[in-house]
């Protein structure tokens, strides 16, 4: 896939059509030249904690079953007997051998076919080579595992590249799951996805975040992905890994009591984007601090302190240059359906799949994950919260889904010519659309010119 690699910031004005949105050829064409050609984060590693652990990964008419075979050992295959084509597993689960229910023909999670029954019928003619489980190309990076159905495509380690190169020294596999939800939405996977690679939405969807000061967003994209992050009230750049979503607070704010309000607001309305431990931390700011400490000052103490209390309670914090954590921002689009935003310790994930080939329907998914000392890992499971409120997702969450419908409502008008996202802050969206172009074989955003 000929994708341009450099970093890009700034894109030309575009309009992108609706047609990847609203078409169900459209939607039946992704299955096999974008679903079929990428590298997919299916499960975490963690989801496979026992040899026999499995989790059935599910993308439109395909399905894969993803299996610990070893201590050391994931492997991936088709979900599928070959004897008639029934499916073999659904969900998660732990087993010594995947068993077919319609007649009895076994394979050991090695993928090697064990049973057939009366084989003699077939003269010898079955091997493992045709009645084994075909496999799937599988590669663990970050604590995730991704799984690729093309066998010419790029190895995962080019594919993810300036992921691997950013968010690598995060450390993200030593993370663990701390809650996980799902739903489904009726819009495209594409419209649910877009809502949350840019923050230009947020002065419009969560005004109350601008108590803490209204920031403007730079993004970069470099080959298939793209990320952003806030710029500071005077522009300079934000400090981030703190789960502050950028300068706290504007000039006549003190920033020990901004730092705690805007962290304490992020942890009750979304549950994610810092820590118990940071949230403590802040919560004393005012104490340890002394008035008119700069907001350098509070955010050298915030982390200094955190990171001792963590180390003390055994979760240790990697090491990262300030200015990568700066460069790194706080929001990443992993092409083509994973959204990732990291933090020094913890990190909120979304992930986007089609539900069939409606394409005013989606899955949604999101978690968050973060480092635990060992042993004290929570006991989490997927849960399905179908009701979007607040009540159930928190406020910042509701207020982004009840986004989501009403635009794939809005762009089914006649007077909807197609999106026309910033060249700046939601260079995201149109670096996303170029590359599914890319995939898709089609034109893609066009240019916006000047009348």
């Amino acid at each position: 896939m000929n994708v341009v690699s450099e970093v890009s910031t700034q894109s030309q004005p575009v309009i992108i059509p609706v047609e990847p949105y609203m078409s169900e050829d459209y939607a039946r064409a992704e299955d096999d030249k974008l679903w079929g050609k990428v590298w997919q984060a299916a499960c975490r590693s963690e989801d496979l904690k026992e040899i026999g652990d499995y989790v059935t990964y599910d993308i439109l008419d395909e399905s894969i079953i993803v299996v610990r075979t070893a201590s050391d050992r994931i492997r991936a295959f088709y979900n599928v007997c070959q004897h008639r084509g029934r499916r073999l597993t659904e969900g998660s689960g732990h087993t010594n051998q995947f068993f077919c229910n319609f007649h009895g023909w076994s394979w050991n999670i090695d993928g090697e076919c064990t049973r057939v029954l009366d084989e003699e019928d077939w003269s010898g003619c079955l091997t493992q080579a045709n009645a084994g489980l075909p496999e799937v190309r599988l590669r663990e990076w970050g604590g995730w595992v991704w799984v690729c159905m093309d066998p010419e495509a790029e190895p995962l380690e080019d594919y993810l590249a300036p992921v691997i190169r950013m968010l690598g020294p995060y450390e993200m596999e030593k993370m663990r799951y701390r809650w996980r939800q799902w739903l489904v939405f009726p819009c495209n996977w594409k419209t649910a996805l877009e809502a949350f690679i840019e923050s230009y939405h947020v002065l419009g969807t969560h005004p109350e975040l601008i108590e803490w000061g209204e920031n403007l967003c730079w993004c970069r994209s470099e080959g298939k992905h793209a990320w952003h992050g806030f710029t500071g009230l005077r522009g300079g750049p934000s400090y981030t890994s703190t789960g502050l979503s950028g300068a706290a607070g504007s000039e006549d704010q003190d920033p020990r009591v901004a730092t705690f309000e805007q962290l304490d607001y992020l942890m009750e309305t979304v549950n994610a984007t810092t820590t118990e431990t940071i949230l403590g931390v802040a919560r004393r700011l005012k104490d340890e601090l002394p008035d008119g400490a700069s907001m350098e000052d509070v955010t050298t103490h915030l982390m200094t302190t955190a990171k001792t209390e963590d180390a003390a309670r055994g979760v240790i914090w990697p090491e990262i240059e300030p200015a990568h954590q700066i460069e790194t921002g706080i929001d990443w689009h992993v092409f083509p359906n994973t959204v990732i935003l990291p933090g020094i310790t913890f990190a909120l994930c979304y992930r986007a799949r089609p539900n069939g080939y409606d394409p005013n329907s989606c899955i949604f998914e999101v978690y968050v994950i973060e480092r635990f000392p060992e042993g004290e890992e929570p006991k989490t499971d997927w849960v399905h919260q179908p009701d979007s409120t607040e009540e159930k997702w928190r406020k910042i969450l509701s207020q982004d889904f009840h986004n989501m419908p009403k635009v794939q409502q809005g762009m089914k008008s006649r007077g909807f010519q197609g999106t026309r996202p910033s060249p700046v802050q939601e260079l995201a969206v149109i670096q996303f659309h170029k590359t599914l172009a890319e995939y898709m074989g089609t034109a893609g955003p066009e240019p916006l010119e000047k009348p």
